[in-house]
């Protein structure tokens, strides 16, 4: 077998497969072209999928007539300049696009155009590559003053096999939808319309770079409830930064398609992220349900590689453990700011709930009207024979056991001040044994208390547990843990972190770990599978949350038998008492797997629901 040297069309070939899988990947690479070029409005605009045709126009600095015949060499590119020396640094890289791979890969697998105006120039040029066939640069006409217009037709009719796993023309059009929405998340200050198959899907104004311009892309992208229910973030440490927005917990998803995640400026999906954003929520969803967040982490390009991936959808941290626990502890500050703070989609899913009746079916000792006459002359009532009174708020409950009491009741601030003007408002009724009904100035809260009571419980068992050391039990035989030595040496290396949540171990030979104590809380544990858990995560995300989400479940477990139960008739002092550790205590707007403690309705609200608005 001799070796020889692949033809350029072949290796273009070849590099188009790894860059430009679908339609989508060309207008990811042409949309970031058009941004390192310093654009201000983006158009795209895509038919057939993007399969028959692909036209993004900017509006940034553009390319004279001689360069126009680099940009389409591979590995020619304005983004990375040689040092002094002639060397090029690929640790610093400033910019979304930097390989100059991107328009040749293209050009040999389609019909590619491009026309472009420098800015500052009067004329306009444009190139045309066809299959990998490059014809002359020749003059062309020019909407705009400068910028730069790339059309790409009959995508892939060069490599007909590549079409065969192609998706339908509407599957394609959503990836190319969800690829722009992306990049207009990441550039608020950037103008973004897309046009498919002649029907505007998107058009996004530029706002005022920063938070409220950001926040206002976010509600265009994601809807007015993302807005309402988004909380701000803005942290940093050792010279990374995180920003963005998460939503309360309540406002949860069943899947993570409302998980964004940006490094510099450029979209990502990386498992550390999304490991790092699911633990910062782990005290507040099931499993099953998904926080919905729009995360930006800047940092220098010096510690973040970005030429992981051909498409750069991968990046590689230098400390991914100083970022994952930026991530983590951006986040639950964020989630502790807002309180007892629910979602107001809680509310609207409620009012959806409720329908309206024409009439009530009557009550004993009601006689019907006559039906033609209307009510007004009507004289056939008659009143209910028995009156059934309602147990009174201010009567114990007999159901209370002395000394038992879960509330403090002794708060001077509820005797100088209205409850009715703290932000749970004032109790005034308790329904089927489970729900408390309180006023305020403006509306009215329903509480689910064994739901609210289980949140305060968890909180105090959490913060007993932050102050002091973890209670440790010790085995009667320590017990011997076969690892994968590298998997040994990782837990090991790890044995003071685990001490301070109650795992004593140290290394046993090559290959195993010697368990002496567990944590008592875990009581009689699976001593050999809760290791090798520990041993998975730290090779996946370099944090022991095994352990941590254990000792996690067995407070909410503890929380959970140790609250109020539904079913218990509450006095109203127990009442008020426990709104008013909510409205003290983080979190307590949803329960420890992120279902609502409470629903609010506002006077606006229920005046609707009856048809006074």
């Amino acid at each position: 077998m001799t070796i020889r040297r692949l033809p350029p069309e072949t290796v273009n070939r070849i590099a188009a497969g790894e860059v430009v899988e679908r339609p989508s990947s060309a207008v990811k690479e042409l949309v970031e072209n058009a941004l390192d070029a310093g654009a201000r409005a983006i158009l795209v605009q895509a038919e057939g999928g993007g399969l028959n045709r692909l036209l993004i126009a900017d509006d940034g600095k553009g390319m004279t007539a001689e360069e126009l015949p680099l940009a389409i060499e591979r590995h020619a590119t304005s983004k990375l300049e040689p040092d002094d020396a002639g060397d090029v640094d690929l640790l610093r890289i400033a910019t979304l696009g930097f390989r100059g791979e991107a328009l040749p890969s293209i050009g040999s697998v389609a019909r590619l155009t491009i026309a472009s105006r420098a800015r500052g120039h009067d004329t306009a040029h444009q190139v045309t590559v066809e299959a990998g066939d490059q014809r002359a640069v020749a003059p062309s006409a020019f909407p705009g003053p400068h910028g730069a217009r790339v059309e790409v037709r009959d995508l892939f009719y060069a490599t007909p096999a590549r079409l065969k796993f192609m998706k339908s023309e509407r599957a394609e059009a959503m990836a190319i939808t969800e690829e722009v929405r992306r990049q207009a998340m990441a550039h608020e200050g950037v103008a973004f319309t897309l046009e498919i198959d002649g029907r505007a899907v998107l058009r996004l104004p530029a706002e005022h770079p920063g938070p409220q311009g950001r926040l206002a892309r976010l509600a265009a992208l994601l809807g007015r409830d993302f807005e309402a229910n988004a909380l701000l973030i803005d942290q940093e440490r050792d010279g990374v930064r995180l920003t963005g927005y998460a939503g309360l917990p309540t406002y949860s998803r069943g899947n993570a398609a409302h998980q964004f995640l940006f490094v510099n400026g450029r979209p990502v999906k990386d498992r550390l992220l999304q490991g790092a954003l699911r633990g910062a929520y782990a005290d507040f969803l099931a499993r099953d349900r998904h926080p919905a967040a729009v995360l930006f982490l800047d940092l220098d390009p010096l510690y973040v590689d970005v030429n992981v991936h051909p498409a750069k959808a991968e990046v590689r941290f230098r400390d991914p453990s100083g970022v994952r626990g930026l991530i983590v502890g951006g986040l639950r500050h964020a989630l502790h700011a807002a309180g007892h703070r629910a979602s107001t989609t809680v509310a609207d899913n409620v009012l959806a709930g409720f329908t309206a009746h024409q009439g009530a079916p009557p009550s004993p000792g009601y006689t019907l009207p006559p039906s033609s006459q209307g009510y007004s002359g009507w004289q056939g009532w008659s009143a209910p024979a028995t009156t059934h009174v309602l147990p009174g708020l201010n009567e114990r409950s007999a159901r209370v056991e002395a000394g038992a009491e879960p509330f403090t009741t002794h708060d001077s601030r509820l005797t100088t001040h209205d409850p009715i003007d703290h932000p749970l408002g004032a109790a005034r009724a308790q329904l089927h044994g489970t729900y408390i009904v309180a006023q305020t100035r403006d509306g009215l809260v329903v509480v689910d208390q064994h739901a609210a009571h289980e949140r305060l419980v968890y909180e105090r068992m959490k913060t007993q547990m932050a102050e002091g050391q973890v209670t440790r039990q010790a085995l009667l035989a320590p017990e011997v843990v076969e690892l994968d030595p590298a998997e040994a040496e990782r837990v090991s290396s790890a044995a003071d972190q685990l001490a301070e949540l109650g795992l004593i171990l140290e290394p046993f030979g090559s290959g195993a770990v010697l368990v002496r104590e567990t944590p008592a809380l875990l009581g009689d544990t699976d001593v050999q599978g809760l290791i090798r858990d520990i041993a998975d995560d730290l090779i996946e995300h370099g944090a022991a949350l095994s352990l941590k989400e254990r000792l996690a479940a067995i407070c909410g477990t503890m929380a959970c038998h140790g609250s109020v139960r539904a079913g218990r008739v509450l006095s109203a002092p127990e009442m008020n008492a426990l709104l008013r550790q909510m409205e003290a205590t983080p979190h307590s707007g949803q329960c420890n797997h992120g279902r609502p403690t409470y629903v609010e309705l506002k006077l606006a609200d229920l005046e609707r629901l009856f048809g006074r608005r």
